[in-house]
């Protein structure tokens, strides 16, 4: 990507903008096929408003999921460390790891995600210790733009610089009374510069893995006036191919949630079609006060299995979208 600049140093933290949103995120995720359980961790280092984001969900294969949400003190940007939760770089662009040692909770009805006081009054908290050792199974996509024409993979209002990468993910996992070795697939991103999340109007993000050679991660934006911006790659013998068109197709549930989605994809090499079928969602949301009133987005995570050409993968679906009168602005798109 000759228009955008990335070098292994990008896998260290920045030097913070003076923006007081400013912030730097790295996020891994990881994904037992067979037994159809993962999860994933991210931390967002928010410097300039002195905390750090820390979230983490894990799906369990009960259909229960296990999830820790805070916001601790940060004072500055030189390393991703916050409450027990550590992302190291081991080996620029081949290994990374990040491990959790804390408390998280234990949700048996996904709907008390969608009201954070709920949530926390009425979930159990055990304690978890986890460790994820992730390796590159792909190519390294996106950077910094280096012409400020040049957009961003998500919009320069939600951040500036931005890569990803399908990984080989390796872990152990322990919350609780479960105790679970992971050795699957998963991926891993990492960005820096100004975001709120409500500056999303809506996307979908959609990323899978089927087995070593072969994945996808896919974005459709839509933007207030209409404007529709697709990206994104499919994984091809450990290859990235770049997409020309996606189409994206839902079928909802009546709260709203995405319960099967249809991918139609053409790159310069190939077409494909991506059938989803979401296993589990945990229904987050976030919201931000401006002026006298709050802007708020939803965020669903569905822990996904996907068919392509009658091979199974598995992933992470992420609807993120304002909310109208109760209703998310993107649906029934």
């Amino acid at each position: 990507m000759a228009e955008y600049r990335l070098d292994t140093i990008d896998e260290l933290p920045h030097s913070p903008t003076t923006e007081t949103n400013f912030n730097e995120s790295v996020y891994v995720n990881g994904w037992d096929a067979e037994r159809q359980y993962g999860g994933w961790m991210r931390i967002g280092n928010r410097v300039n408003e002195g905390h750090a984001e820390m979230q983490l969900c894990f799906y369990l294969p009960n259909g229960i999921i296990a999830c820790q949400f805070l916001k601790p003190p940060i004072f500055s940007n030189e390393k991703f460390k916050a409450n027990g939760l550590e992302y190291e770089v081991i080996k620029p662009f081949k290994h990374v790891c990040m491990n959790y040692n804390g408390p998280m909770f234990i949700v048996d009805d996904p709907d008390k995600l969608r009201e954070p006081k709920r949530f926390f009054r009425d979930s159990e908290s055990v304690e978890a210790d986890i460790t994820f050792e992730l390796y590159g199974n792909s190519p390294v996509y996106g950077g910094e733009p280096i012409d400020e024409k040049l957009e961003t993979m998500y919009g320069r209002d939600f951040s500036l610089g931005h890569f990803f990468q399908h990984t080989i993910t390796r872990g152990v996992v322990k919350i609780g009374k479960d105790h679970l070795n992971l050795d699957g697939y998963g991926w891993r991103d990492h960005s820096w510069g100004p975001r709120y999340w409500t500056n999303i109007f809506c996307y979908r993000l959609l990323i899978a893995n089927f087995g070593a050679d072969r994945g996808f991660t896919l974005l459709k934006l839509m933007q207030e006036n209409g404007e529709i911006r697709t990206s994104g790659v499919l994984l091809v013998d450990n290859q990235y191919e770049s997409i020309k068109d996606l189409e994206i197709t839902t079928n909802w549930n009546k709260e709203f949630d995405p319960l099967q989605i249809t991918v139609e994809v053409r790159t310069e090499f190939r077409e494909a079609q991506l059938k989803g079928r979401v296993l589990t969602l945990a229904p987050l949301r976030n919201r931000r006060k401006v002026g006298e009133s709050y802007l708020i987005s939803r965020i669903a995570e569905g822990l996904t299995e996907w068919t392509w050409e009658g091979e199974k993968g598995i992933g992470i679906s992420e609807y993120i979208e304002r909310l109208k009168n109760g209703k998310p602005v993107g649906y029934p798109n």
